[in-house]
């Protein structure tokens, strides 16, 4: 029986191979070593190159970076992705300063005492411009309630020589003696002045602000609360505390002036749509509209109406007030409102020191006043 044949060739060359061919190098060791059963072969160069070291190739990775630090930048960036967009306040800084003040002037004056609590910013630049952003709300939603009422003249802006008269003791002995109203805290001779055109317009303001604080017990019925004449309890005295500190604030402040003419032209409305209701009042009353409630002006007193000049000496006259719209009359002839003169301060002062009034005070005090230098003669 014959042998297997072997699975092999000898391979005779002419030249032996040399050892130097035969010997690995280095890095042939370390691949040969680390190499796997499923690693695939690579052949060896052949040629004239074959004996010369393979260069070696970098198959290190990057080591992962796990720290607090690095975890901590990841969060944040994270987070900044994910951030809303600016509110609107940032947005609405960004604007030139005269497109912003334009924008302030068509707000009500209830939105510009909001935004006064938004940021310092804001709050900075409406106070700064206080003057301007009021004196263009006013006439373009409250012409009509500004010319009816008018504020009193703080006693800093009358002449020195005509304050000393009218805080002159003679003076505040003659007011003291008359009785006040209810509803309505006296002025202060040493804050406002004291013609009767001056307290006209205090007591006008200040029925205005009191008509609105009663507007909710008006329209849901609740009685006002009463008491004899002659006498305030303490409810009322803090009330009329509240209203005269209100009024002072319109003085100093021409936004508070424009927030309590929308006071008052929201109770206007309140008061017109709660007699409207009522079928049984057959009095003559202003044309109000809803447009005309919508657009927030007090445009629509100017149409013809009933008289609105009457004051509200007592709390129980609100019952039946509609439209407290003081210092103007209807001109039938006309057909208009005729408002009193803005000059009527100036005009009680000439009166009130160089008229009979003034005589008989300059008699009394042994004193005249010279109409042209406004000092004592």
């Amino acid at each position: 029986m014959s042998s297997p044949e072997p699975d092999y060739h000898i391979v005779t060359t002419d030249k032996p191979a040399s050892r130097t061919a035969r010997r690995k190098s280095p890095a042939q060791k370390i691949r040969s070593s680390t190499k796997g059963p499923n690693d695939d072969v690579v052949a060896a160069p052949t040629g004239a190159g074959a004996d010369m070291d393979e260069p070696l190739v970098d198959h290190t990775e990057a080591l992962a970076l796990h720290s607090k630090r690095t975890e901590r930048q990841r969060r944040k960036l994270a987070k900044k992705s994910l951030a809303p967009s600016p509110p609107a306040t940032s947005r609405l800084l960004n604007l030139p300063c005269e497109l912003l003040l334009e924008i302030l002037c068509t707000l009500p004056p209830s939105a510009l005492f909001t935004l006064l609590r938004v940021c310092k910013f804001l709050r900075a630049f409406i106070l700064s411009e206080q003057r301007y952003i009021a004196k263009h709300i006013i006439s373009l939603r409250y012409a009509c309630l500004a010319k009816s009422f008018p504020l009193p003249v703080p006693i800093e802006a009358v002449p020195p020589a005509l304050q000393a008269r009218l805080q002159h003791t003679t003076r505040t002995d003659f007011m003291a003696t008359q009785r006040p109203y209810q509803l309505v805290q006296p002025a202060n001779p040493s804050v406002t002045c004291t013609c009767h055109a001056c307290i006209l317009r205090w007591n006008c303001l200040c029925i205005a602000v009191d008509f609105a604080h009663w507007q909710d017990n008006l329209d849901s019925g609740e009685p006002i609360p009463m008491f004899p004449r002659g006498m305030s309890p303490k409810w009322n005295r803090t009330l009329n505390a509240h209203v005269a500190a209100v009024v002072l604030k319109c003085i100093r402040s021409p936004l508070w002036y424009a927030r309590v003419l929308e006071a008052h032209l929201v109770s206007t409305t309140r008061s017109i749509r709660r007699h409207g209701l009522n079928k049984g009042n057959k009095r003559r009353r202003f044309r109000m509209t809803e447009e005309d409630v919508r657009a927030g002006t007090a445009d629509f007193l100017e149409r013809s109406g009933p008289p609105t000049s009457e004051i509200p000496y007592h709390r129980d006259n609100y019952y039946l007030l509609e439209a407290f719209v003081p210092h103007r009359s209807w001109i039938k002839g006309e057909e208009q409102w005729v408002y009193a003169p803005a000059d009527q301060h100036e005009r009680d002062l000439d009166m009130m020191f160089n008229g009979d009034a003034g005589r008989k005070m300059n008699r009394a005090e042994g004193q005249a006043v010279d109409p042209q230098s406004d000092t004592r003669l």
